[in-house]
């Protein structure tokens, strides 16, 4: 293997890069050219068979189609019915009742109430239903992706109840206990400075934090600091889901102590007048779907187990993929966030007395809305499928590691990075870079839990970069096409999170012994 060869392999990254940040060409369309540059890779310098390459490419669009699609859809669709049923529209007015602090917002549903989602159903949820719901309430679509995007970074290393690092510990052989800690140490630095930066996008710069630093320094500390406990004693299933619950808590406790407080014009959120019908809907019932959400999510997860093995049974798997690289693909039919979103707000909008055609045309509505979404989403997955199974992404990681040498530290989050990037996934980058980074350890004398917990740090910023990501955002606050705008907005906060993560894992490897 070459060194221009291995350098290729990041073509279809920067082909990326330059079409969305600086042709801004619309998203579904950058993506279906990487698409083709990938496959062409594929095919001559990585001499993939061409069965391999077409097979695999069908593997990423099934992937795409369940779980991810089919759960941004649900999200969507769970906002859209409760915009026609009168039920966002008291939400908006609850919420701003509580504060009407657009900064304050930003923390509770964006930091704590994102943080959750991801905890209990990732896959998108974090950032579709967060950021249609401060879209709805008046906020620009454009900053209520960016800081939910922001918000979602570091939670995925534990998202969809743990799954991301409870996949790093299985491909890498690690003991998942001090392998799930050592990662809420990297992030500890991230987690009480992420709800800053989320202020300070959403809001106007560092001025925005004037009054609010104390909520917001509250609302970072008890969510990174019960996880932290929880990676200790518990492993990596509930670190996010108690930090977000105990954040939540602090947050609002905090947002009612200081609800008298005069709000600057510039920051205030205040609701308009709202209809009598809308009047009319009580708070249990226009929050019914998303209380739905969370206890469907918590009722089937691995919290209880019994249910969560007996619909565990109503699943199949498919060999799709001929590459000999690859395996067999898993599709659960019931116990999947997109399922049990639709039943949620299916049931909730029955309760809000929606009538099965108003559905009916809510859900077309929002399968339209997402048609340029699903095609980038599916381009991106078979786009990472590819250069999976050809080799690619392990000749570019190991292009890293020849190059930097004992520096490989370094430059160990900007390889999980670009994974990400790539995947859309944090799961996905643990299997494809999770044991790359511990073998490097190894060699060049690291301790393989600092890299492999790296690895979970530069996922987590490489993620919301990803097109994958910034397609779901732009279609929860219909902006669907916009997607170079998006990466716009959030390039800058991610390169900084990104050059932190360098700086912090490269200087304080030698810090590792005392963690595990």
């Amino acid at each position: 293997m070459s060194i221009l060869q291995s350098v290729l392999t990041l073509l279809p990254i920067l082909w990326l890069i330059v079409a969305l940040a600086v042709l801004k060409i619309p998203g579904h369309k950058a993506c279906l050219v990487a698409l083709v540059i990938a496959a062409a890779l594929a095919l001559t310098l990585w001499h993939m068979p061409v069965v391999d390459c077409v097979t695999s490419a069908l593997e990423g669009f099934a992937a795409a189609l369940w779980p991810i699609i089919l759960v941004i859809i649900a999200a969507i669709f769970t906002y859209n019915l409760s915009l026609r049923t009168g039920a966002m529209d008291v939400i908006k007015r609850l919420l701003t009742n509580v504060s009407s602090d657009q900064r304050v917002l930003i923390l509770l549903i964006g930091w704590c109430f994102g943080g959750f989602l991801e905890g209990m159903a990732g896959f998108g949820t974090a950032v579709a239903i967060p950021a249609s719901m401060l879209a709805g309430m008046g906020m620009n679509p454009i900053t209520a992706c960016l800081v939910c995007m922001l918000a979602n970074a570091f939670p995925t290393a534990f998202g969809s109840v743990g799954i991301p690092t409870v996949t790093l510990s299985n491909v890498t052989s690690l003991d998942a206990l001090p392998l799930a800690f050592m990662t809420v140490v990297q992030m500890i630095p991230f987690m009480i400075l992420v709800p800053f930066l989320m202020v300070m996008a959403g809001s106007g710069g560092p001025k925005a934090l004037k009054g609010v630093v104390g909520i917001t320094l509250v609302s970072g500390l008890s969510f990174v600091l019960p996880e932290l406990l929880v990676a200790k004693f518990l492993g990596a299933e509930l670190p996010v889901i108690v930090g977000s619950v105990i954040s939540l808590a602090c947050t609002l406790l905090m947002a009612r102590a200081r609800k008298n407080k005069a709000v600057e014009p510039a920051y205030s959120m205040q609701s308009g007048p709202s209809s009598a019908v809308k009047d009319s809907m009580s708070p249990g019932v226009a929050f019914l779907p998303f209380i739905l959400i969370f206890v469907l999510l918590l009722f089937t997860s691995k919290l209880v187990a019994p249910v969560n093995t007996f619909l565990a049974t109503f699943s199949s798997s498919f060999q799709i993929s001929t590459s000999a690289a690859a395996s067999t693909t898993s599709f659960s039919w019931i116990n999947t966030p997109g399922i049990l979103i639709f039943i949620a707000a299916i049931i909730g909008g029955i309760v809000q007395r929606a009538s099965a055609k108003v559905m009916w045309e809510t859900l077309c509505a929002t399968v339209k809305q997402m048609v340029k979404t699903i095609i980038t989403i599916m381009s991106v997955l078979a786009v990472a499928k590819i250069m999976t199974y050809s080799g690619m992404i392990s000749d570019m990681a190991n292009l890293f590691v020849t190059i930097t040498g004992r520096f490989y530290a370094f430059v160990a989050p900007i390889i999980a990075a670009i994974g990400a990037f790539v995947t859309g996934s944090g799961t996905n980058t643990e299997v494809l870079l999770g044991r790359l980074q511990s073998e490097a350890a190894t060699a060049i004398g690291a301790s393989p839990y600092w890299l492999a917990a790296a690895n979970s740090v530069g996922a987590g910023i490489g993620k919301i970069l990803s097109p994958q990501c910034i397609a779901t955002a732009v279609a929860a606050v219909g902006l669907t096409g916009q997607d170079s705008k998006v990466l716009s907005a959030v390039l800058k906060w991610a390169l900084l999170m990104l050059v932190i993560a360098c700086l912090l894992i490269g200087l304080l490897q030698g810090t590792a012994e005392i963690w595990v």
